[in-house]
């Protein structure tokens, strides 16, 4: 079994302490790429020769006693959909030219002053609206579990790096469930942040789109919200300071809560068996930590308001990604972009206020009816490959099912700014990992990592690993 399976703190602790090399770490990374990568592609884009310099740069770092950053020579891949300075940054589509980007998202910087040494581009959708990791430039990432499933998206080959054992944790981002699927689907841990809690340059998606990682430990989760949650005076606005460091959450002790359970889908759509079992299965473990748990049904938006979002704010930023050719984007992706063309300013305007004035009593919810909410993170498990994008393509207008199931629980999240996390909690009777989600209280992250971390010794999730990929 690869050491890149452990945790990136455990890993980072070992290099800084001299018993491992960030070398020996980065010539893993690559082995594993080399052997499990072709079966999964999630990797699009590799700089090995260039991580390994920044490796033994580390190592000297270590050598002379310098001060070392928390994840000092950690290797993680950054997701296609972000810039990288020097490197290709292509949305994951045929209308995007490959050249070297001239500068850094916020993000990717952050990671660099964390330690990190930014290996590799994972795959994505095409500019990331889509539930599966699939497009025509890389085509299409597979589930390590069973590689004829999808590891969902858009942070797909995020989720299947890490569950290859390529990386032990790896860079996603989330604007509708793009964290919390891909983890659901892959065994993993995702947790998307709150809005503004990580500092990003231009608020897409109508301030719904958030950056963070899909890891197997909790301590990964927490101690990377720590490198990425830094205030920034340069952005729009910065969600308010955690009480202490969110590595200091990770087994602390936690009151009791009132959660609310919900298995039904908010979007009306039937709910996969497994997918309930999974919510279930959380909510026994967290009554039998003390925690009352309670069916509830929240209030949450109206159908006009998340039309409004899909069809008026996702579509107007997919006009405005920056393709060279747009003639070459999917068949789904151009349908987008022509309806943006047909929306005028005033509408745009209507549907955000509708948004926004439906937001206040959304999130009011958390702390008067519940502490936290509990949902399975999908409604149905991980897709076979090839359905859900063939299926966009095809008949954009037509219902697209499995696609809805998917975001049933997530996207309201994103919209409302709400932290949320997919805990890996059941495994289905196909042997697929099936996640179950538990959406927090605004700005309560630190909430949500000592729930994860007290329930994440009853599942046994970090030693769970895909047969093919040991």
């Amino acid at each position: 079994m690869t050491f890149l399976h452990e945790s990136a703190t455990a890993l980072s602790r070992r290099i800084a302490t001299g018993d491992l090399s960030s070398t020996e770490v980065v010539t893993e990374a690559i082995a594993r790429m080399d052997r499990i990568d072709p079966a999964l592609n999630a990797i699009v884009w590799r700089n090995d020769d260039d991580a390994l310099a920044q490796a033994k740069r580390a190592d000297a770092a270590v050598a002379a006693g310098d001060d070392l950053a928390p994840f000092h020579g950690i290797p993680i891949p950054i997701k296609e959909l972000t810039w990288v300075a020097g490197q290709p940054g292509t949305f994951g589509s045929l209308g995007v030219d490959d050249a070297p980007r001239p500068h850094s998202d916020r993000v990717a910087e952050l990671f660099q002053e964390g330690g990190f040494i930014l290996h590799g581009r994972s795959n994505s959708p095409e500019a990331g609206p889509m539930s599966v990791t699939e497009n025509r430039r890389f085509g299409v990432t597979r589930n390590p579990w069973n590689t004829a499933h999808s590891p969902a998206g858009s942070s797909g080959g995020a989720a299947a790096a890490v569950a290859g054992g390529m990386a032990a944790v790896a860079h996603a981002t989330d604007g509708g469930g793009s964290i919390r699927m891909p983890a659901s689907a892959t065994g993993l841990i995702g947790l998307k942040p709150s809005r503004g809690r990580v500092p990003t340059r231009t608020p897409m998606w109508e301030h719904s789109i958030v950056d963070g990682v899909i890891a197997r430990h909790v301590e990964d989760v927490a101690g990377t919200l720590d490198v990425l949650a830094v205030r920034d005076p340069h952005v729009a606005y910065t969600a308010p300071a955690p009480d202490r460091p969110f590595a200091a959450e990770v087994g602390a002790p936690l009151a009791p809560l009132r959660v609310g359970l919900v298995t039904d889908s908010f979007n009306g759509l039937p709910v996969d068996s497994e997918c309930t079992a999974a919510a279930e299965s959380l909510a026994s473990a967290l009554e039998h930590l003390g925690h009352e748990v309670v069916p509830v049904r929240p209030r949450l938006y109206s159908l006009e308001a998340i039309q409004g979002f899909l069809d008026v704010v996702v579509n107007a930023w997919l006009w405005a990604t920056p393709y060279d050719d747009p003639e070459l984007a999917e068949p789904y992706i151009r349908a987008r972009r022509e309806r943006a063309r047909g929306i005028h300013a005033g509408e745009y305007a209507i549907a955000v206020t509708r948004l926004y004035a439906e937001t206040g009593p959304l999130v009011a919810q958390w702390g008067r009816d519940f502490d936290v909410l509990l949902t399975p993170t999908m409604a149905t498990t991980p897709p076979l490959v090839g359905t859900v994008l063939d299926e966009a393509n095809r008949d954009f207008d037509g219902a697209r099912v499995t696609e809805s199931q998917m975001v049933a629980y997530t996207a309201f999240c994103n919209i409302a700014g709400l932290p949320a996390v997919s805990l890996p909690v059941h495994t289905s009777a196909a042997g697929l990992p099936v996640g179950a989600q538990i959406v927090g209280r605004p700005f309560g992250e630190a909430e949500l990592i000592r729930i994860a971390s007290a329930v994440e010794p009853a599942f046994g999730w970090t030693t769970r690993i895909p047969a093919d990929v040991r």
